[in-house]
């Protein structure tokens, strides 16, 4: 008996669907149950998954009422933020116990630099990057700090003077510029004029990619051409554009012995393969630009603010600018959370986490927790600090504004140093409380930021 060459096509094509559907049945719906099943047997529970969503539905639901139950104005300044900022955490954890989050794919922005590899990738970037931020390092940086601090001082100044005295500045705007120049200069032998189209082009990438929201994380959803995708696949390409260029100026130009020659020459490394040489520099590239300069400008900003707020710790600040710094890093971390995936699987305590499992530690909950931090947890009270962070609450290992563990941010001293630098400086120059147009709304726009900037009124001591 014949078999036809259409019977034999249709026979292929049925075989190549069932195996599509197996394959995504397995990735869709069973290995999800097992994982559930798993964690729901020791005691961890959460509200029930769609089998596409997941709980983005729930979330969003939650997210709207809240939106709509509060002012879009919040003029009181309160650090009790976490509950409208992720406010089905608040929910979930009254009704399940502690809770979990969705991780966010930020491919786009960071690619598969030191932020987002791992394993022997991820050391390797790490012995390259960690030393240049070693503090011995940084305390070569401290000139260039000061020069670019003085310049932003002394364009403050000159809007006071021309405001007869007085003046309103949105902060956060000048302090992401500064402290973009400072990043650029130190670590890429240039100054922020050559670097401010990719500045441009990261924060552009940055708003867009916060615009996808809760949808982040739907299986399959990055591929897809919407608009939104359109426009990060758009940026992140002209990103990458403009740091091979700098790159390309940087091999034709004199030899300079900094962040940019070492991620170079690590590059060349045989650990490295020449078809990822350009992915490899590109993406730690981006790590560098955005996290060496979009972090400590938002704490800065919020320093300031909390400062406006209290105007008795401007004048001590002076003296105790370190306990100032970690109790705004306590308030306003610049990462809402650090997020681990269990490789293999493995034991925490009594926990059995099985293998691809996704643990989120919520730093803002961690930070403002009355348990371990007294019932004035959310109040701004440097004083906490006064006998170092490890007197500071019950459990200071819960304390990490920069992290925990081998992955600490390489960039903690670089981060130190530049703030007390820039916040002494302030301080001893100006005088400046909350002007009446600030709106105190944190956001999350893949770090903790002002929603609406920092509106200061400003004068000359």
């Amino acid at each position: 008996m014949e078999v036809s060459a259409l019977e034999i096509f249709y026979s292929i094509a049925f075989l190549g669907l069932l195996s599509l559907f197996i394959y995504v049945y397995n990735d869709l719906v069973l290995k999800p149950k097992g994982l559930i099943s798993k964690l729901v047997k020791q005691g961890i529970k959460g509200p029930q998954p769609s089998i596409l969503y997941g709980n983005i539905p729930d979330m969003k639901r939650i997210q709207s009422s809240v939106a709509k139950a509060s002012t879009e104005e919040h003029q009181q300044v309160s650090h009790d933020y976490e509950s409208r900022m992720f406010p089905y955490f608040e929910l979930w954890k009254n009704e399940y116990g502690k809770p979990t989050y969705l991780l966010k794919e930020r491919g786009p922005l960071l690619g598969k630099g030191i932020f987002t590899s791992n394993g022997t990738k991820w050391l390797h970037q790490r012995k390259v990057i960690a030393p240049q931020f070693y503090m011995g390092k940084v305390k070569g940086m401290i000139n260039l700090m000061v020069d670019s601090t003085i310049l932003l001082a002394k364009s403050w100044e000159s809007r006071i003077e021309r405001g007869g005295g007085i003046a309103e500045i949105k902060v956060d705007v000048d302090l992401r510029n500064f402290s973009a120049d400072i990043i650029s200069k130190a670590c890429f032998g240039s100054s922020y004029s050559k670097g401010k189209e990719i500045f441009k082009k990261l924060r552009a990438l940055q708003e867009v990619m916060s615009k996808t929201g809760l949808l982040v994380g739907v299986p399959g959803l990055r591929y897809i051409p919407t608009k939104n995708n359109r426009e990060i696949w758009k940026l992140e390409k002209e990103v990458a554009l403009l740091i091979l260029k700098v790159v390309r100026e940087r091999k034709e130009a004199e030899f300079e012995k900094d962040l940019l020659q070492m991620i170079l020459e690590a590059a060349s490394n045989d650990e490295v393969s020449l078809d990822s040489i350009e992915g490899f520099i590109v993406d730690n590239c981006k790590n560098i630009y955005f996290a060496g300069h979009e972090t400590t400008a938002t704490s800065a900003s919020w320093i300031l603010m909390l400062l406006a707020s209290h105007s008795e710790w401007q004048r001590r600040v002076r003296d105790e600018l370190t306990m100032v710094i970690q109790e705004a890093l306590r308030l306003y971390p610049p990462a809402p959370f650090v997020v681990r995936e269990a490789l293999q699987s493995t034991k925490l305590g009594t926990l059995n986490i099985p293998k691809g499992v996704n643990l989120s530690l919520p730093i803002t909950a961690l930070h403002q927790d009355p348990e371990t931090w007294g019932p004035e947890a959310r109040n701004f009270n440097p004083d906490r600090f006064s006998r170092g962070i490890g007197n500071a609450c019950k459990f200071p290992q819960l304390y990490m504004p920069f992290g925990i563990g081998p992955r600490t941010c390489a960039g903690q001293n670089f981060a130190m140093v530049e703030l007390k630098i820039v916040i002494s400086l302030i301080v001893s120059k100006f005088s400046f409380s909350l002007s009446p147009s600030y709106r105190h709304c944190p956001a999350f726009n893949l770090v903790i930021e002002p929603k609406y900037g920092v509106d200061l009124i400003m004068k000359k001591l």
